[in-house]
């Protein structure tokens, strides 16, 4: 890198948005794709069975898109502050800007806006991200940052998080994000053996399943949270100081998570005090009134039951009476 009128240059980067990225828009597709197609059979399915069979459904997908896209979102901790800080190194030119911290369990983004946009001869957009998760190195994130030239607010957010920092918030968050993102996932097979008891007719097994699923849920904003009752470096500009709290994504966990609570203990409920509501709700109580109705009259060929009657008229019996 050379200097150019005493400032390091700024290069093209990449950008990613702060709460959505490609990965959570592969997988709301995947589970709308299946909204789609079950919305598309479920004219087929007769009576009050159909209501019964689109809210199990729904719900349990929505469930299912919880679990994964909040992995891969980038707001479960965030904050914003106005200041008047400098813009680039070695300048003393001060701009007015929005500076975000978007706290995910895969990384962090540092949003950097002006206000207005257009200061000092530039454009002043940026939302930079900086991963954490196994496969990334953060420190060498945090080094190409410094290398492309990244403006001064957004590299002072981000070197909070290094691991040289003596405020320790990348070991914090670091770990807390891992167990909670393994958290996550556990819940994601418990939601899976869930589904699959609700198919079969052990409903019961299903509805601790989405104990379960709730459970480990809770225990993933649990683990993350731990980091609020830690020591954490104050980020300042000036005498203003960034605070932050909990995201869309933190919240949006909970209530599913509360929500998997209320299901299961409602099936559980339903099985030791009225069977038969379960029953007909998860559409099995019908099927074996069907069945039955199907086999309250037998045919049989009157040479086996009566030789007088005509062999052209079989005789009806009841099951009964066999």
């Amino acid at each position: 890198m050379t200097l150019f009128d005493g400032v390091y240059p700024f290069y093209l980067q990449q950008r990613k948005v702060f709460v959505f990225d490609i990965s959570t828009i592969i997988v709301i597709m995947v589970f709308l794709t299946l909204a789609c197609s079950f919305l598309l059979i479920i004219p087929g399915i007769r009576g009050r069975a159909r209501l019964y069979w689109t809210l199990r459904v729904l719900l349990s997908l929505i469930v299912g898109v919880v679990i994964i896209a909040v992995q891969f979102t980038g707001d479960w901790e965030t904050g914003w502050v106005k200041a008047n800080t400098s813009y680039k190194s070695f300048s003393h030119a001060l701009v007015k800007v929005d500076i975000g911290l978007h706290v995910g369990l895969v990384g962090v983004n540092v949003t950097l806006i002006g206000n207005p946009v257009n200061q000092v001869n530039e454009t002043i957009n940026y939302n930079e991200h900086f991963a954490w998760s196994f496969s990334a190195d953060y420190d060498h994130s945090y080094s190409e940052g410094l290398e492309r030239g990244l403006p001064s607010p957004i590299l002072y957010v981000a070197e909070k998080f290094t691991m040289q920092s003596p405020c320790g918030m990348h070991r914090q968050y670091r770990i807390s994000s891992h167990y909670a993102s393994a958290t996550l996932w556990v819940a994601f097979c418990t939601w899976l053996i869930s589904n699959m008891l609700f198919s079969m007719p052990v409903l019961v097994y299903g509805g601790y399943m989405l104990l379960v699923t709730g459970t480990f849920m809770i225990f993933s904003l649990l683990s993350f949270s731990t980091v609020r009752n830690s020591l954490v470096c104050p980020i300042q500009f000036g005498t203003t100081i960034l605070h932050t709290g909990y995201g869309g994504s933190f919240w949006l966990t909970l209530v599913i998570g509360s929500l998997c609570f209320v299901a299961g203990i409602t099936v559980v409920a339903l099985h030791y005090f009225n069977l038969d509501l379960l029953k007909i709700f998860f559409d099995l109580h019908e099927d074996k009134a069907e069945e039955y109705q199907e086999m309250t009259e037998v045919y049989v060929s009157s040479h086996f039951v009566n030789k007088g009657l005509s062999p052209s008229r079989p005789s009806k019996l009841n099951p009964n009476s066999i």
